[in-house]
């Protein structure tokens, strides 16, 4: 397993290697019927400045003219599993249908009876080595880890972890997650790991762990989750999160202040995440046909449209499905030909080390 941590995947290697299939399937009548029966989808922990999220939900409900109940905009993976385990006997409003959580969470809810199986239209499509076989979670979208910098507060942004121990960067960075509860988060922390140079899977979690006691030692590390606004206001000049999310940052911000975005020049963490639906979905058809939607060509591309890498980009490139001025708009390859996708043992032992030892190994609460 070792080795695997080193494997160099970009969008058009093995991770994202999809198969021939032209997919352009449409859900079934039947589906759309039971599910506007229903008339509503609960969703959790999805904000609109997310991947694109609040287009495909405006999109999502004019389409099928389906009501969506958001809860939660900023919970983690972890809140996310717990609300599902928390709501098994309730069909009300605080109960989700669906998840999308960090590629680790998915065989953990499996194993604990939390998901139900179902395969889109779409299935053949997305990549074996990033989905269940029985269809009980499948991968989304992926992005790198990256240093998001308020410019107007730090002149010089960080071009690696190293530099974030620098003086200068005294009381400026913060985590996009607690990492106790975030999947963003405890992957930051796993980047640290792995850009100190410890190279034993079993051992990266702590080596980010001793990282990061050292940058709070040093008094750089702010305990505030880091958010758009946050990052605007000065609060938390510079905030490790997804591409993904940096970049939408730096859009809505549209210069003010000027928000640089770099992925580090070691440590590049790749994230894949996933959707499941909940074993006691409310909203069952609903949720199915969220997930049908999520993965036909118009949702794999709005989530291009927020920056994240659909799962399906391979088979949308190969088929000329992508609009030019969506790759025009995406960071140089070249930031990407270091990034590392740690295997699901790999995730799990670092996430289990991170998540239980935060506190005593860094001691700072991240709300």
């Amino acid at each position: 397993m070792i080795s695997n941590i080193h494997r160099v995947l970009t969008i058009s290697t093995a991770m994202l290697v999809a198969s021939t299939a032209i997919a352009a399937a449409e859900p079934s009548a039947d589906l759309i019927a039971a599910a506007k029966k229903e008339g509503t989808l609960t969703t959790i922990a999805l904000p609109h400045n997310w991947c694109g999220y609040g287009d495909l939900i405006a999109a999502f409900k004019a389409k099928y003219g389906i009501d969506v109940n958001e809860l939660n905009p900023d919970a983690g993976s972890g809140d996310e599993v717990e609300a599902i385990r928390a709501n098994k006997g309730n069909t009300g409003p605080q109960a989700p249908d669906v998840i999308d959580v960090g590629l680790s969470f998915g065989p953990t809810a499996k194993k604990e009876g939390l998901l139900q199986p179902y395969k889109v239209s779409t299935w053949d499509s997305i990549p074996d080595s990033a989905k269940d076989s029985e269809g009980y979670w499948y991968g989304d979208y992926y992005g790198v880890l990256s240093f998001v910098t308020n410019k107007d507060v730090v002149k010089n942004p960080p071009k690696d972890w190293a530099d974030l121990q620098k003086p200068e960067y005294a009381n400026t960075v913060s985590l996009a997650g607690d990492p106790r509860t975030s999947n963003q988060a405890v992957q930051a922390v796993y980047a640290a790991g792995l850009a100190a140079g410890e190279k034993d899977a079993t051992k990266v979690g702590a080596a980010g762990l001793d990282y990061f006691a050292k940058l709070n030692k040093a008094g750089n590390f702010v305990p505030v989750i880091g958010k758009s606004a946050s990052l605007a206001q000065g609060a938390t000049p510079i905030v490790v999160a997804w591409d993904y999310n940096g970049l939408s940052w730096r859009d809505s911000l549209n210069g003010n202040p000027p928000v640089d975005v770099t992925v580090p020049a070691s440590g590049v963490i790749a994230g894949v995440y996933v959707q499941a639906i909940s074993a006691f979905a409310p909203h069952p058809n609903a949720a199915k046909l969220w997930m049908e939607f999520l993965y036909s060509d118009e949702g794999q591309i709005g989530w291009l449209k927020g920056y994240c890498h659909p799962i399906r980009f391979n088979d949308l490139a190969k088929n000329k499905k992508v609009p030019q001025d969506l790759l025009d708009k995406l960071p140089p390859a070249a930031a990407y030909e270091k990034a590392v996708f740690p295997t699901l043992d790999e995730q799990d032992a670092g996430n289990k080390a991170i998540t239980t030892k935060w506190d005593s190994v860094v001691g700072s609460n991240v709300q």
